[in-house]
């Protein structure tokens, strides 16, 4: 098997893993903690999670595996800077807190939340995962964590002209849609700190990218708002 071989048959199970730890996770901390497999929310809303997920991994594989392969190598132990390992850990663990406090809040029946209510969460977790399609068309140097990879330049184009960090705009879009596609009031006052670790993480990289990677400075002074437009 030659290199190139061993490269492809690697990214496959490191992808394959990822799927399965996505499954693990699901059972673990939702069905588990719900005590039932009847939460309906919860099978719409990974099914949403998972053919997304699948959809884009799949367009990663067929046209940009570089960047899939850098995608897949995540998780706060990859980070290089303890600020983005605290933060990286601190986001996993308050998704963790979205999906455990879902699954209690469904068991002991704190929330009434309309049917209305759970379809726009899904709707949103469609549409997030929809930007972080744009974004990994336009940005082929989107990594999982914080890096400058050799021969990586800015990106200004497509979501990057509109605000500075859309990958984690559209994760927020998905952790805000996450416990109202569930069903859980009680669950989203997890997105408050969630919100304020990734500015936490966001601010952090701007210092980074601004040391390591050239024009950043510049593509901070043309786009001026960071998560929303003309406000932050």
């Amino acid at each position: 098997m030659n290199t190139a071989e061993t490269t492809t048959s690697s990214l496959k199970i490191k992808t394959l893993l990822g799927f399965v730890e996505f499954i693990i996770i699901i059972v673990l901390f939702l069905f588990v903690p719900a005590g039932s497999l009847y939460f309906w929310q919860a099978w719409v809303y990974s099914i949403i999670y998972v053919a997304s997920s699948v959809t884009i991994t799949f367009y990663l594989w067929r046209t940009n595996p570089e960047l899939l392969a850098r995608r897949v190598n995540a998780g706060p132990g990859a980070e290089k800077e303890k600020t983005q390992k605290i933060t990286h850990f601190f986001v996993l663990l308050l998704f963790i807190a979205i999906l455990v406090i879902s699954a209690l809040d469904h068991r002991f029946g704190w929330s009434h939340v309309s049917l209305y209510i759970v379809i726009l969460g899904d709707i949103l977790v469609i549409l997030g995962f929809f930007l972080l399609f744009l974004v990994f068309r336009e940005n082929a140097f989107a990594s999982a964590i914080i890096e400058v990879t050799a021969n990586q330049k800015v990106i200004t184009t497509g979501p990057y002209s509109i605000v500075r960090h859309p990958l984690y705009v559209s994760g927020l879009i998905i952790m805000l849609g996450t416990p109202l596609a569930l069903g859980s009031w009680r669950s989203l006052l997890v997105f408050i700190p969630l919100t304020l670790v990734i500015i936490w993480r966001l601010i952090d990289e701007e210092k980074f990218l601004s040391k390591n990677l050239p024009g950043y400075e510049e593509y901070c002074q043309k786009v001026r708002y960071r998560l929303i437009p003309f406000l932050w």
